[in-house]
């Protein structure tokens, strides 16, 4: 992998980890476009790393609300709503975490099945994105256990390349009757431990078997991929809470419809 190609795949990943568009979806649609030749391994290797740095820009966007639940959660010994909070966002993790112990390696196999589940998951998507546009349930003030449990679900099911983490788990909650103005932030702060624990899994992995640079990936195109994701991530995180809180979701569904109908069409032609 070249550093421009790496510094291209990077702000793509940035600029899409936030927006409900599947980042991964349009990492192996521009991987498939480039013809990289490097292997399924390491292009998931190299998601995973700039998955990293989106979610470091996360923790940089929301770094006062961040500080405020370690604060709430770790100085005192009663019961508060940074607790709460705090728990609401483990029970999240749950379906995830199950997914990632006992069905990880068949998550591997579909992200390099090619684009035809890429192309189905960006349609599935836009329906998603679609129903939650139009969908008027009751709003509630807070997001529950339960529907923080079901919004996990989504987050679980949408590792699938194609089917957006954010557009996922938002749109649940806007047909589950959660307020947007709170479940952007919710939404982003759920995937933090996930995706730095899955790291965390990668690092011990190539400590054990460095194979990645052999795979085609060195280590110059991984800290340009690294970079790039994380700036323009920056930028992304920002802009999609506003965008949330304006409800103006419809137009990524009609943009995951056009893009997912055409990947589909190219591969299966």
């Amino acid at each position: 992998m070249s550093w421009w190609e790496s510094l291209l795949l990077g702000i793509l990943q940035g600029l899409t980890e936030y927006l409900p568009v599947s980042s991964s979806g349009h990492l192996t649609i521009m991987q498939d476009i480039m013809g990289l030749q490097i292997s399924d391994a390491a292009k998931l290797e190299f998601d995973v790393i700039v998955h990293v740095a989106t979610v470091l820009s996360t923790i940089v966007i929301l770094w006062k609300e961040i500080a405020g639940l370690f604060k709430g959660t770790f100085t005192t010994l009663q019961w508060n709503e940074e607790k709460t909070y705090v728990a609401k966002i483990l029970v999240s993790m749950i379906p995830v975490f199950i997914v990632g112990m006992f069905f990880k390696d068949y998550v591997e196999d579909i992200f390099g099945s090619g684009l035809t589940i890429v192309g189905i998951c960006l349609l599935i998507t836009a329906l998603l994105l679609a129903f939650s546009y139009y969908a008027k349930p009751r709003q509630r003030e807070e997001i529950s256990y339960g529907h923080a449990f079901v919004i996990g679900i989504a987050q679980a099911v949408a590792v699938l390349p194609g089917l957006s983490r954010s557009g996922s788990t938002i749109a649940t909650g806007l047909m589950l009757g959660d307020k947007k103005e709170k479940l952007a932030q919710f939404s982003f702060l759920m995937v933090i431990i996930p995706i730095l624990g899955e790291a965390f899994l990668d690092v011990i992995k190539f400590a054990k078997d460095p194979s990645l640079i052999q795979n085609g990936l060195g280590v110059g195109a991984v800290v340009i991929g690294f970079l790039a994701a994380f700036i323009s991530g920056c930028f992304a995180c920002k802009f999609m809470i506003n965008i949330v809180k304006k409800g103006k979701l419809i137009w990524f569904a009609v943009y995951c419809a056009v893009i997912g109908a055409a990947v589909l069409i190219y591969s299966l032609c």
